[in-house]
């Protein structure tokens, strides 16, 4: 019996483990076909996100590319300024619509993102652009002012990575600095808008003197594309192809200066400043410069350089810029 024991002892206690260990590779096993099928369907169904990710990628930038190539297409029937347009890379602006109360239109730099009004999207649905030849005068101008600010962006963009490369700054770029330091530094605003002859003298910090200039500059922009179509829009020839309409223009332009029309404003840093007014606008004394608009005449719209020299030349020395 003792022998017995002994015998039986070992293979009653080895049996325990055998059976652990068929367990365990029965488990095994089974979690071995669950991994399998796993992978096999990450295998199917990793590709089809991926390759619907790609899909609507792409679909996304063909129609921004389809929106950009239009606007083009729309300008230049239009017989409006495409220069400065052609320089951007398609996919550079991203364009939002919203229910705009407050501003018209927003662009926001760090994210080149431009948010327009919903009426300027096709059938105010707030998907794409609406086509330039469907808005109105006024439509356009506020598009043209926004998309100027996002090329001033876009020159910005370009000089950091130029600067890294060793290159200087692109010649519209480093005149704007120049004025910023010369005319935007120390400013006369209107306090109380509707009484323009009332100013103050204000020192503007970095970024109120950039937003000073860049607003003021968008302003003549804005300004020059409403005006431009006003004028063309009984015969629908250019301008530049009617000389009683080219006349025109300039005289409007000096009716401007004239007027304080041409002047722009910034959002004051200062918090408690900013719970009062939103906006502080430039008085007539420190709007767009003659030089000022001659050069966005040259880089930004792209006018002729005849028709540039004759206006200059039309115009009283006062009104030349003194830096």
């Amino acid at each position: 019996m003792k022998t017995g024991e002994w015998r039986e002892t070992p293979i009653y206690r080895s049996s325990f483990p055998i059976a652990v260990s068929l367990s365990i590779d029965a488990l095994s096993v089974r979690m071995n076909h669950r991994t399998i099928r796993l992978v096999l369907l990450s295998c199917w169904v990793m590709p089809i996100f991926f390759a619907e990710a790609a899909a609507i990628s792409q679909t996304e930038a063909g129609s921004t590319d389809r929106t950009w190539m239009s606007l083009l297409h729309d300008a230049a029937r239009l017989q409006l300024p495409t220069k400065f347009l052609k320089a951007f890379p398609p996919d550079f602006i991203q364009f939002e619509f919203d229910d705009l109360r407050t501003y018209a239109a927003e662009y926001h730099p760090d994210e080149h993102r431009m948010i327009l009004n919903r009426s300027l999207s096709f059938n105010a649905a707030g998907r794409t652009l609406k086509p330039l030849g469907k808005m109105t005068h006024k439509e356009l101008e506020v598009l043209y002012h926004e998309l100027f600010h996002a090329y001033m962006d876009y020159l910005q963009v370009v000089e950091e990575h130029s600067a890294e490369a060793g290159h200087g700054s692109e010649e519209l770029l480093s005149f704007a600095k120049k004025q910023q330091a010369c005319r935007y530094g120390e400013v006369k605003i209107a306090p109380i808008v509707q009484r323009m002859d009332e100013t103050e003298s204000r020192y503007l910090t970095q970024a109120e003197s950039w937003e000073a200039l860049n607003e003021t500059w968008a302003v003549f922009i804005g300004w020059a594309i409403w005006n431009q179509l006003e004028v063309q829009h009984k015969t629908g020839k250019s301008m530049f192809q009617d000389q009683r309409q080219s006349h025109q223009w300039v005289r409007r332009l000096k009716v401007a200066f004239e007027k304080g029309d041409l002047r722009g404003y910034y959002v004051p840093e200062d918090p408690d400043e900013r719970r009062l007014t939103r906006k502080r606008y430039l008085a007539k004394s420190s709007q767009l410069t003659l030089k000022e608009a001659g050069v966005l005449m040259k880089h930004i719209l792209g006018f002729q350089h005849d028709f540039i020299e004759r206006l200059e030349a039309s115009f009283e020395s006062s009104w030349v810029s003194v830096c």
